[in-house]
């Protein structure tokens, strides 16, 4: 009957193994446990009611479940939780193998806030285990990230641990930079709670220093921020304890005790029996004993040191056995000093307080002047094996700043590269799409043969003129820079104006477009007839041919503004007679003025004009501006317009000058002075009139 059994029961299951195999070919017979479980394992791994072996057994089965899962944030934050629990629980090989697992994690989906919060949980490791240069490398790890990532108070408290293991390998300069680094992050945060632990560790350092002045400065700082805090009972009493201990040292025992009085003074201290509170009597006693109150100092010191024999203080024990063998000592007891500094030596090994224990070799060697030798011995080589390991682990601080703003440097060096390339390639991509532009835009200018050959035949005419120019001589220069000017300022302003006329009308055959085109071609013939009387201008009598001068500038400036559609506006003094000027002045002004108006149309982009002509007897003054587009003197070469307007304000014997600035338009002011004969010319049109 078993057997029969078995076998039915052997049968289904292949057949049911069958069937799924057939429907999941492509599917994981096992799903991973979900991810609230494996919350909830870590949750009981951290669980302090449970014993240490079944917290692990939750953590590990967190552990394997967590590797089964696809690498993702959430992935990464159990791992980061589980490194911390076994940290917790103090199991240093799991923990390392955690917070890489970790770290990888983080490094493959790129998440700089996790990488740095787990260089920080090994730093803290570091830290416990007393190996302050690891430690300093993965909290210099984790501020560098957080500074990456704009965090400015994770990078402050990261900043302020930094400090604190510089002060303890006496790197006190390092300890004070970094702590002011973290001051500066901290202040625009109005962090109270890190800014006092900050001018609290500056405290301790300048003690050390013995600056003693600057040390309470930075203790009373720290004071008034933990005054700040609603819960700062603790922060407050540690602050006095400090200043306490600081007049100790300094021999200010009456001073000490005010403030090792208002510590014990509050309730709470006296509550929980810890080790600050058997520290703070056993300071107590050591001031009192200091100022002849023996018997109290003494019950005091009694009741301390069996408090932290209790609470298995040693560090807190060696301070004790030490300050009481310097009492006995000072008071020519030599055999209680001797018992108490052996006591001192003792608990200083067995709490690794090097610095106690220095103390303790150095007074052994004057309470036991039989094995002195042996003693300074004993501190010499402990002095320099601390002083060669302290250095070196400061060597191994700057060497770890170096390396790491070396690697630095070189990302920078190398995120240059990449942008000098990418400058390349932008500049290659935009010259060939510059070329593209102009070469289409050529193609579409070929349809402007007839301004296209005017302005060839212009400038042939022109080349030739300064062919031919060179060949003259030097008496004839100047008379040929002066029909270059009046080439440039009369047929070429009128050509470029006659170019956009046509260019507007290009390809348009409406009666309007015809009638404007008609209009344009009797502008080129007034423009021949315009390059035939500058031709007859070259004698002086030409000059004098330039009659009724303000009509003349109204019609320059309504037929200019009338082609390019924007307002002018003329002013001029009446009680002058403009007429009655000679014709160099006015064919020179007329000129200027023309260039001027041409530039505020073609470069200004001017909607309107305005000129203004005064004069008295002794100069004229014309002044005429725009509202365009403006542009910022004094930069770049001069354009030959304005080299033409100095030329000929110059043969007045006058002067010019511009002001502009972008989007503010331009104003030009020119200024000619009247000679002795215009002068009595026009007195006595004035008498005529």
């Amino acid at each position: 009957m078993n057997c029969r059994y078995k076998l039915f029961w052997l049968l289904l299951g292949m057949l049911c193994t069958m069937a799924g195999c057939n429907q999941n070919t492509n599917k994981h017979v096992t799903a991973p446990p979900a991810k609230d479980s494996i919350t909830t394992w870590i949750v009981q791994g951290r669980n302090d009611e449970l014993s240490p072996v079944t917290r692990k057994e939750y953590l590990l089965k967190a552990y394997e479940a967590n590797s089964l899962l696809d690498v993702d944030s959430l992935a990464n934050q159990s791992m980061s939780r589980l490194s911390l629990a076994f940290l917790d629980l103090n199991d240093s090989l799991w923990f390392r193998k955690t917070n890489a697992d970790a770290m990888k994690m983080a490094r493959q989906i790129k998440d700089s806030a996790s990488l740095a919060g787990l260089h920080w949980d090994l730093a803290v490791f570091f830290n416990i285990k007393s190996v302050p240069d690891s430690a300093y490398y993965h909290f210099y790890k984790a501020k560098e990230l957080y500074s990456l990532m704009n965090k400015p108070l994770n990078e402050a408290r990261v900043l302020y641990n930094m400090a604190v293991i510089q002060a303890s390998v006496k790197d006190y300069t390092g300890s004070e930079l970094s702590t002011f680094q973290a001051i500066d992050l901290l202040k625009p945060l109005n962090e109270i709670r890190n800014l006092g632990h900050c001018y609290n560790n500056l405290g301790s350092i300048t003690k050390e220093l013995e600056e003693y002045n600057q040390a309470i400065a930075y203790y009373n700082q720290a004071m008034e921020y933990y005054q700040q805090l609603p819960e700062n009972k603790a922060l407050e009493r540690s602050i006095l304890n400090n200043i306490g201990v600081l007049y100790q040292e300094q021999g200010k025992d009456r001073e000490a005790l005010e403030y090792f009085d208002k510590v014990l003074a509050d309730q709470g201290m006296e509550a929980p029996y810890t080790s600050q509170y058997a520290r703070l009597l056993a300071n107590r006693a050591y001031s009192l004993l200091r100022t002849g109150a023996t018997t109290e100092g003494m019950d005091t010191f009694g009741r301390a040191i069996a408090l932290q024999d209790s609470l298995a203080d040693l560090s807190g024990l060696s301070r004790s056995h030490y300050n009481l063998a310097t009492y006995f000592y000072e008071n020519d007891d030599n055999q209680q000093a001797l018992d108490h500094i052996r006591k001192a030596e003792g608990f200083a090994l067995e709490s690794d307080n090097n610095k106690r224990l220095l103390e303790s070799i150095r007074l052994l060697a004057v309470l036991d002047p039989e094995n002195a030798s042996v003693y300074s011995g004993r501190y010499i080589n402990l002095s320099d094996s601390l002083a060669v390991e302290e250095r070196a682990i400061r060597n191994k601080f700057a060497r770890i700043r170096f390396e790491t703003d070396e690697f630095k440097a070189q990302n920078q060096l190398l995120e240059r590269q990449r942008q000098l390339w990418i400058g390349i390639a932008a500049g290659i991509i935009l010259l060939a799409l510059a070329i593209f532009i102009i070469i289409s835009q050529r193609v579409r200018n070929q349809k402007l043969n007839f301004e296209r050959q005017q302005q060839e035949a212009n400038l042939e005419i022109f080349n030739l003129m300064l062919a031919q120019n060179q060949k003259m001589e030097e008496g004839k220069q100047s008379e040929q820079k002066r029909i270059s000017e009046e080439l440039h300022d009369a047929v070429l302003g009128e050509m470029n104006g006659i170019r956009m006329v046509l260019l507007a009308l290009n390809n348009k055959t409406d009666k309007a477009s015809m009638e404007m085109r008609d209009k344009a071609i009797t502008r080129l013939q007034e423009l021949q007839e315009e390059v035939r009387t500058i031709s007859h201008e070259l004698n002086d009598a030409s000059y004098q041919k330039f009659h009724n001068f303000i009509l003349s500038l109204e019609e320059l400036l309504k037929k200019n503004s009338e082609d390019a559609g924007i307002r002018y506006k003329l002013k001029y003094d009446e009680d002058v007679h403009w007429d009655d000027l000679s014709g160099e002045i006015k064919i020179n002004l007329y000129r200027c003025l023309q260039e001027c108006i041409q530039n505020a149309i073609k470069h200004g982009q001017a909607t309107e004009i305005k000129l203004e002509l005064q004069g008295n007897a002794t100069q004229l003054h014309l002044e005429h501006s725009d509202n365009g587009i403006g542009f910022r003197t004094g930069r770049g070469k001069k354009g030959i317009g304005h080299r033409n307007i100095e030329s000929r304000v110059k043969k007045l014997n006058g002067s010019w000058k511009i002001k502009s600035n972008p989007g503010k338009g331009t104003t030009v002011h020119i200024f000619v002075p009247l000679s002795s004969h215009e002068m009595k010319i026009k007195a006595a049109a004035s008498e005529l009139s």
